[in-house]
């Protein structure tokens, strides 16, 4: 009986001590550049775009009218994360390029639904004419499939906002960010990134920041995931 109970206690012991020791997946991280950006300039029409621009654009012009612009930015994650990594942070990185004047926040908003980035190409925030597959104010691609809202389908819920200057980078970081990389990374289908909101009431709050195509590589949008297995 003690042979059987001292078995026990043994089995017992080796169980606690695999368990207590079992490895612990070390938290790497990853830096992700835009598979895609665009600005969505106001239009009644839809048809002006920016898909090449070295900027993209957020918030009010100076313009009398059709003065809105709101960018976009969608990340591809599945090619390098895991499927069964565990987000544990999520940080987005922008660099400011042009701005009026003023300090302005800017809000993230998950995308609702796919949109495009065509050859369209103009410097400023003014915008070129829409090329095929661009997304527009009106279309999420130009010009056949259409935004069940103008300006862009996107969730009402605030992902991150951060406060915007006159210059330099700045950091967008929150648990709602993490929870929408999470989402992507098990549900890829719903991969659509995010939608940048600023201030639409105010002239001249409008903010250009670099964008994918931008010559500066020190400015280019950074998305940090870090994660565990």
């Amino acid at each position: 009986m003690k042979a059987v109970k001292y078995l026990a206690i043994a089995v017992l012991i080796a169980f606690l001590t695999a368990t207590s020791i079992a490895p612990v997946s070390a938290q790497e991280s990853q830096i992700f550049s835009p598979s895609q950006d665009n600005t969505l300039i106001e239009s009644v029409t839809g048809d002006i775009s920016n898909g090449q621009g070295e900027m993209f654009f957020v918030g009010r012009t100076n313009q009398p009218k059709e003065s809105l612009r709101r960018g976009l930015l969608a990340f591809d994650l599945s090619d390098r994360l895991p499927s069964n990594a565990q987000i544990t942070a999520a940080s987005l990185t922008l660099t400011v390029m042009r701005s009026p004047q003023g300090d302005y926040p800017i809000e993230l908003h998950r995308v609702l639904k796919d949109w495009g980035e065509g050859e369209s190409y103009h410097r400023g925030g003014q915008g070129d004419r829409a090329t095929e597959g661009d997304a527009t104010w009106v279309h999420r691609f130009y010009d056949g499939s259409l935004w069940s809202n103008l300006g862009g389908d996107f969730c009402d819920r605030v992902s991150a906002v951060q406060r915007v200057g006159d210059g330099g980078s700045y950091r967008w970081e929150s648990p709602e960010m993490l929870a929408d990389v999470q989402r992507w990374l098990d549900s890829p289908e719903e991969n659509f990134g995010w939608l940048l909101l600023g201030d639409e009431t105010t002239a001249r709050s409008v903010k250009g920041f670099a964008s994918r195509e931008t010559g500066d590589a020190l400015a280019l949008p950074q998305l940090t995931i870090s994660y565990h297995l």
